[in-house]
C-alpha cells in the first residue's frame, strides 16, 4: 500500500471538538437550559437528526434547502436532510399525535443542528440549540411565559438585566403598517426584507433602497422604524392605535413586568423572517459594545401545522443556540471555572497491590466519590503531576503502609493541605 499523507487532526470546517474543559462549559449552558425549562413545566422530547427533505421544502422552500442544508439521497433512493432546525420536527410530531396529546402542551428539546453556511463568530455549521414551545394557548400568556423562560435562563447563567435587552414586535402590526403606507403586497414584502437588513446597512444606502421600494412613503416608514417605544411608533402612524396587535403587545409588556422581566422594549425594525411567524416576535440582544448582536429569538407561529394538513394550532416558541450564548458568557466574564467531575485521584506507591487499591476505590465510588486510580508504575511526583494537570482537586497516596494502618493522608492540591483520615472517614470528607 502506497504511503499516504497523514490525516488532518482538525475537525470538519464549521464544527467543533469538545475537550473536557469545553464540554464543561457546554454542559453548564445546557444544564441551565434544562433546569429553567423544567422549572416552568416543560417536558423534554427528542427525534432523529435525519428528516425527509420534503419537510424543509414545505416549510422553507427549495432554494434554502438546496443552499443551506446537508441534503443527500440515501441507499433506498430517499432524499434526506440533517435537521437545520427543530420546529418543523416538533410540528410533525404534534400533528402526528394531536388527538392523543394533552393541551396546552409544553415541550423542550436540545438537539444538535446542522446548517451549511459560512462559519463566523456566533454561527457555525453545527451547534446545539434549546427549543422551547407551548402549543394550545391563544392568549398573550403564551408569549409572556416563553419569554420568561428565556430571561430565566439568562439570569441562571449569571446575566444581569443590563447585559441584554429583549426586543418585541408583531407581524400583524407590520403588515398593517405596510397597508397604511399604501404599499402593494409585493412592495410590502420587499420592504419587510429590507427592514430585516436595516442594522447591517449604511443609513443612507438603506434610505435610498427604501425610497426605490416605497416612494414617498419611505420617509414615514423610516421615522416609524426609528421609534424606541410603541407610543412613539403610533405617533407616526396614529391610524394603527386601534389595531389588535397593539393590544397584544401591550399585554405582553405588562405581563412581563408583572413577572419581573423588565429589560424589554418594542422594536419595529425586528422582523425575524416574517413569512414564518403569525403574531408577536421577540429577540434577545447583547448590549455589550464589543458584541452588539442578536443572541436568539422566537415568536408565535399558529399556521405551521397546516403543512401536514392539520387544523391551526396556537403555538409560541424560541430557539437558543449554544455558540452565540457561549460568546455572550465570555464577553461578560460569566464563563464558569473548570471543575472536573473527578474529585479524587489515587496514586499507587511502594508497589501496593492493585487489588487492594481497586477495592478502596470501589468503596469510595459506592459512597458517591468520583475516583480515578493511577495504575502506572511512574514515580509518585509524576502521578501527582498528572492529577494536577487534570485539575483534580484531591490526591490520595496509597502504599503498603497506608493499607496496613488503615490511615490515609488526603492532599488538596490547590493549597497543599493534608488531612489524615481513617478508611471509614474518607467518604464523609468528600461529602
Amino acid at each position: 500500500m502506497a504511503d499516504l499523507p497523514p490525516l488532518s487532526t482538525e475537525p470538519y470546517k464549521g464544527t467543533r471538538d469538545f475537550y473536557p474543559e469545553d464540554m464543561f462549559v457546554l454542559n453548564h449552558i445546557l444544564g441551565a437550559m434544562r433546569t429553567v425549562s423544567e422549572r416552568f413545566g416543560y417536558l423534554e422530547y427528542g427525534a432523529s437528526p435525519l428528516e425527509s427533505t420534503e419537510l424543509y421544502k414545505a416549510k422553507s422552500g427549495e432554494e434554502i434547502v438546496n443552499e443551506q442544508t446537508y441534503t443527500f439521497t440515501d441507499r433506498g433512493g430517499r432524499e434526506v436532510t440533517l435537521r437545520p432546525e427543530m420546529t418543523p420536527t416538533v410540528a410533525r410530531m404534534v400533528a402526528g399525535k394531536r388527538r392523543e396529546l394533552a393541551f396546552p402542551l409544553r415541550w423542550y428539546s436540545i438537539p444538535n443542528l446542522f446548517r451549511y453556511e459560512q462559519p463566523q463568530r456566533g454561527r457555525l455549521r453545527e451547534h446545539y440549540q434549546l427549543n422551547v414551545d407551548i402549543f394550545g394557548v391563544e392568549g398573550s400568556e403564551a408569549e409572556i411565559e416563553v419569554i420568561s423562560v428565556a430571561a430565566g435562563i439568562m439570569q441562571t447563567l449569571g446575566a444581569r438585566d443590563e447585559d441584554f435587552t429583549i426586543l418585541l414586535n408583531h407581524r400583524g402590526l407590520m403588515n398593517a403598517m405596510m397597508a397604511e403606507l399604501g404599499l402593494s403586497e409585493e412592495q410590502g414584502r420587499k420592504l419587510s426584507k429590507l427592514i430585516d437588513r436595516k442594522n447591517k446597512m449604511e443609513a443612507s444606502a438603506w434610505s435610498a433602497v427604501a425610497k426605490e421600494i416605497a416612494g414617498e412613503a419611505a420617509a414615514t416608514a423610516e421615522k416609524a422604524l426609528a421609534s424606541e417605544d410603541l407610543g412613539t411608533f403610533l405617533e407616526h402612524l396614529p391610524a394603527l392605535a386601534a389595531h389588535p396587535a397593539v393590544t397584544e403587545l401591550e399585554e405582553v409588556l405588562r405581563g412581563l413586568a408583572v413577572s419581573g422581566v423588565r429589560n424589554v422594549r418594542f422594536d419595529p425594525s425586528l422582523m425575524r423572517g416574517f413569512d414564518y411567524y403569525t403574531g408577536v416576535v421577540f429577540e434577545l440582544f447583547d448590549t455589550a459594545p464589543e458584541n452588539r448582536r442578536a443572541l436568539f429569538g422566537g415568536g408565535r407561529y399558529d399556521d405551521l401545522l397546516s403543512i401536514f394538513g392539520a387544523d391551526k394550532l396556537p403555538a409560541v416558541g424560541f430557539g437558543m443556540g449554544d455558540v452565540a450564548l457561549r460568546d455572550f458568557l465570555e464577553v461578560h466574564g460569566l464563563l464558569p471555572d473548570y471543575r472536573p467531575a473527578t474529585r479524587l485521584y489515587i496514586c499507587r506507591a511502594d508497589g501496593a497491590p492493585s487489588e487492594a487499591i481497586m477495592a478502596l476505590a470501589a468503596e469510595l465510588r459506592r459512597e458517591g466519590v468520583n475516583t480515578a486510580v493511577d495504575f502506572t508504575s511512574r514515580k509518585l511526583g509524576d502521578q501527582i503531576g498528572s492529577a494536577d494537570k487534570q485539575r483534580i482537586p484531591y490526591v490520595l497516596v496509597v502504599g503498603e503502609r497506608e493499607l496496613e494502618s488503615g490511615t490515609f493522608a488526603v492532599k488538596e492540591l490547590a493549597t497543599g493541605t493534608e488531612t489524615s483520615l481513617s478508611r471509614e472517614e474518607l467518604p464523609a470528607f468528600f461529602r
